[in-house]
């Protein structure tokens, strides 16, 4: 998969910009604030259906704009092409496919983008909800029932918070309960499918970007106590439950650990070994989704040469030399792309973008 075109109206600094890409290499160069980052993030949209900064969806519109719109073409492995559009107008996403109006989740099954950047480090230091983004994500592209399951768990569990607010019955409690125990535990399974896979591809990429910490190992938190069943905790937990208003177990609780044999909890990472441990995780993701789908997700890296090491960033780029990924790259300077993969050269400079190679 490979993004042919993108072009942004609105969006930051951006008024409008029209971007034609290669299949392969894309490399965008310019000084702090220019707008590199933009561009990573306009592709990373219409895969996620959000940004990977800080500052939610407010800080996307450019300033004395009513909304933005996000419009990419992705061409698959065997010349299919898809027209995916993402915009915010009257405080509202719309999400296009080929000129129709469709769900989020349609249009992100057409857009497969991972993305390293300064804020990754919180898929390792952050809460939990990175580190389940991460994980449903993943599911999700392998696992076409789980947005089902996901969006039928999240009705129940919206419906008994306020049940619980509202002080209502257990036998209320218990209907809604059943709901989530089942969608839950449907949830969970997928997930722990995915994590099945995932781990061969985890201890690959490790290995070569973290090997001093030995053998690395994923743990997996469901949400709930493992020694009860999802049914049985919610019942066991209404009481704490209705005195906080809000359900405190559940898959919508769930957390990943990494772990290595040298440094078993994450607090023993420096900050250069989470950003590592991160970059792994993301590496390994796609891999698995090339495993998976028979194609790589476009690969998005963000003002990579401050966040590695010179040793590191030439091994990040010998791996994807090893790949037929589409690659966008950010940064003050160019890097120098592996023997044998031309790379195309954009400038960026104050919401301006001009190809240079």
């Amino acid at each position: 998969m490979h993004l042919e075109e993108l072009r942004l109206v609105d969006l930051r600094r951006f008024e409008r910009l029209d971007l034609p890409l290669d299949p392969g290499w894309n490399q965008f160069v310019g000084g702090n604030g220019a707008g590199k980052t933009t561009v990573l993030e306009a592709a990373y949209l219409l895969s996620h259906g959000r940004t990977f900064r800080s500052g939610g969806r407010d800080g996307l519109v450019r300033q004395g704009a009513a909304g933005f719109s996000v419009f990419g073409v992705t061409v698959q492995r065997d010349g299919r092409s898809s027209r995916v559009g993402l915009a915010r107008t009257a405080g509202r996403l719309e999400a296009r496919l080929d000129g129709s109006a469709t769900t989020l989740g349609d249009l992100v099954e057409h857009a497969a983008v991972v993305c390293f950047e300064p804020g990754s480090h919180a898929l390792i230091a952050g809460g939990a909800e990175y580190r389940r983004a991460y994980l449903d994500w993943g599911v999700f592209h392998v696992e076409h029932m789980f947005l089902a399951q996901w969006r039928r768990y999240q009705r129940a569990l919206r419906q008994r918070n306020a049940s619980l607010r509202l002080g209502a019955r257990d036998d209320e409690l218990a209907a809604w309960e059943q709901e989530m125990a089942a969608s839950g535990a449907a949830i969970t399974q997928l997930r722990g499918v995915y994590l099945d896979r995932l781990r061969p591809h985890l201890e690959v990429v490790a290995a070569a970007f973290l090997g001093e910490l030995g053998q690395v190992s994923l743990d997996f938190h469901a949400g709930w106590a493992a020694d009860l069943s999802l049914a049985d905790s919610l019942a066991a937990g209404r009481l704490r439950d209705r005195e906080r208003g809000h359900t405190r177990g559940g898959p919508h609780r769930a957390d990943l650990a990494l772990r290595f044999e040298r440094a078993e909890r994450r607090e023993y990472f420096s900050r250069g070994q989470e950003k590592l441990c991160a970059l792994v995780c993301i590496l390994a993701q796609a891999r698995l989704f090339h495993a998976q789908a028979g194609h790589w997700p476009i690969i998005c890296l963000d003002d990579l040469a401050s966040e590695l090491d010179v040793a590191h960033q030439q091994a990040v780029l010998g791996f994807l030399a090893g790949t037929d990924a589409q690659i966008l790259l950010t940064g003050t300077a160019a890097l120098a792309v592996p023997a044998g993969r031309a790379a195309a050269m954009f400038h960026v400079e104050q919401g301006r973008v001009e190809r240079l190679l």
